[in-house]
């Protein structure tokens, strides 16, 4: 077990804690900066009520200091995976304050310049209740997960024992948010244990990539979503020399993608299997042909419950010593490996006949008209019966029938194919035809997001993700990120998601409300420009900016929407009588 807090205490100061891109230079954050912003911090934090805090940065170094701070101060913290007001209504119910970057209806808390922490460099018992995670809501509602210290602490010196010696020294870069517990432990609890520097900023694309993996000896921290999407006309060389790891979790890596990610980034993607509830649990490494056995961690125990074929866990990384059910069925393996079945949770009652979604789903592909599928129960249109709906990736053949003959034709075909594995209260009644699947931080398709595309529940969001940057009595500049499931993409153009301008206006008008005192009545638009199209997950700024008349009764809102793409739209709103 590590002592996070003995490690990073004693640690030479000078060292270097990781990275971040300012103005396009790469800037060292020396450890000695680490303690001290969290030494912010927990000043914050021990004069904040309460023992929940709920805690949101992009940054993964300044969130590491947040974290840090908060457990020296005696919090328990809450992760989220998003900031949106669904996310944050539910942690409402549970925090006695939001930490960092959340909207500001939830009167999110920021260390002042001011504070500082003159305690003594410490940290909290094996025993603290640290942490709360929350599953990625990949088979139905996120559920909350509780940590204690000791099991996070307990899985990063499993890693460092396996994986260490081999990775060495290494700067960490991931694709993946520290939001969640794989990014937690890999992008930032293990690399501060073992002295590996962080990139402070997540990378999206595939250019970033090549590029920031190509600049010295690295480890990339992945999900499968981003490694089966690695465009292969991007030169990878440099990274390919650079590269002592690549990590992927959050799903099985296909076969063929493991291969094709191999061959470009020159390491076989070590793939880890475990959840939110268990922690780690296995890994293995899939070379061409082998069947893709997963090997327990070291201190893990494994079984096949014989009543269900499920797997059963014990181990450190679990909050107690008994053994923990899981929903995955599995085969045993040569050498005490395991096989991975499916979930026990997509079998399904459909009138009362017993169906495998991973069955359909395995015989959608089997067809050759669908690269991917995803099945799922949801709502029938009217009344409450539950039926399937099926969410299909068109092959090569499925995407030229498509444009050829239409949706009502491939919709035949496929249930045609299904009618001969399954029975025909299998078949799914709702079809979607996509390019690809909606991804959350994690890189995971959610339950939410793909009844968000049927329209259920109307769970699509209407705002953007939205970070403060800065804040003035005339101006405020705001980070914006849109999600792909926003709602107003749908039908807006059916080429590509690109966010309407009335979207645009409303949400310069929505946030200026937000951040001044504006007069309450609309009265007229000037200057009305749209220069560039907003695209889905690309981050942008907004920058608002507001005239008051003398009287308050009356006022202009001036407002920018731009990036490192120059800007894209902007535009004034008058308001008054």
């Amino acid at each position: 077990m590590v002592d996070l807090f003995s490690v990073l205490g004693t640690r030479d100061g000078a060292a270097i804690a990781g990275w971040r891109e300012v103005a396009s230079v790469r800037t060292p954050v020396t450890i000695g900066a680490l303690r001290e912003r969290a030494g912010a911090w927990r000043a914050l934090a021990l004069r904040t009520s309460g023992t929940n805090a709920a805690l949101y940065i992009e940054d993964s170094l300044e969130f590491a200091a947040a974290l840090l701070g908060a457990w020296q101060a005696g919090k328990t913290v809450w992760l989220t995976a998003d900031t949106l007001d669904a996310s944050c209504i539910a942690l409402a119910r549970s925090v006695d304050c939001f930490l960092g970057e959340f909207a500001p209806r939830w009167n999110p808390l920021q260390p002042s310049p001011d504070d500082a922490c003159a305690l003594p460099w410490s940290g909290p018992d094996c025993a603290f209740p640290a942490l709360v995670v929350h599953t990625s809501g990949s088979t139905g509602a996120p559920q909350a997960i509780p940590k204690q210290l000791s099991q996070l602490t307990s899985e990063v010196a499993t890693l460092e024992a396996l994986f260490g010696p081999a990775i060495g020294a290494a700067d960490i870069f991931s694709t993946v948010s520290h939001q969640h517990i794989y990014g937690l432990l890999f992008k930032v609890l293990w690399p501060l244990a073992a002295g590996r520097a962080i990139h402070a900023a997540s990378l999206a694309y595939p250019e970033q990539l090549a590029q920031m993996l190509g600049q010295g000896p690295c480890v990339l921290v992945a999900s499968p979503a981003h490694l089966k999407r690695l465009p292969a006309h991007l030169d990878w060389s440099a990274a390919a020399a650079c590269l002592r790891a690549v990590f992927s979790s959050g799903g099985p890596l296909a076969p063929d993608a493991s291969v094709a990610a191999a061959h470009l980034l020159g390491q076989i993607p070590t793939e880890i299997y475990g959840s939110s509830e268990t922690g780690g649990v296995a890994w293995r490494r899939h070379h061409a042909g082998s069947p893709g056995a997963w090997e327990a961690l070291p201190g893990v125990a494994w079984r096949i419950a014989p009543d269900s074929g499920r797997l059963e866990v014990q181990s450190p990384h679990l909050g107690d010593d008994a053994w923990l059910a899981l929903e995955d069925r599995v085969n045993p393996a040569p050498d005490g490996r395991f096989l991975l079945l499916g979930r026990g949770d997509r079998l399904v009652k459909i009138e009362e006949k017993r169906i495998s979604l991973d069955a359909i789903e395995a015989a959608l592909v089997a067809s050759g008209l669908a690269s991917e599928a995803r099945v799922i129960v949801c709502p029938e249109r009217a009344g409450e019966r539950q039926v399937l709906a099926g969410f299909v990736i068109p092959s090569a053949s499925g995407r030229a029938l498509l444009d050829a003959e239409g949706k009502q034709a491939l919709n035949a075909l496929l249930r045609a194919h299904l009618g001969r594995v399954v029975e025909a209260v299998a078949l799914p009644r709702r079809w979607r035809y996509l390019d690809q699947f909606p991804l959350n931080a994690q890189g995971k398709t959610t339950h939410a997001q793909l009844l968000a595309l049927l329209g259920v529940g109307d769970a699509r969001p209407r705002v953007p993700q939205v970070r403060l940057l800065e804040q003035d009595a005339q101006r405020t500049l705001l980070e914006m990120v849109v999600p792909s499931t926003l709602f107003y993409f749908d039908g807006h153009f059916t080429q590509a998601a690109v966010l309407p301008g009335v979207v645009q206006v409303d949400w310069a008008i929505r946030y200026g409300r937000q951040h001044f005192a504006m007069a309450p009545s609309f009265r007229a638009i000037h200057a009305l420009k749209f220069q560039q199209v907003v695209r889905p997950d690309t981050p942008f700024h907004l920058e608002l900016k507001y005239d008051s008349a003398a009287d308050g009764a009356s006022g202009t809102l001036h407002f920018r929407y731009f990036s490192d793409a120059g800007q894209h739209a902007g535009g004034r709103i008058l308001f008054g009588t």
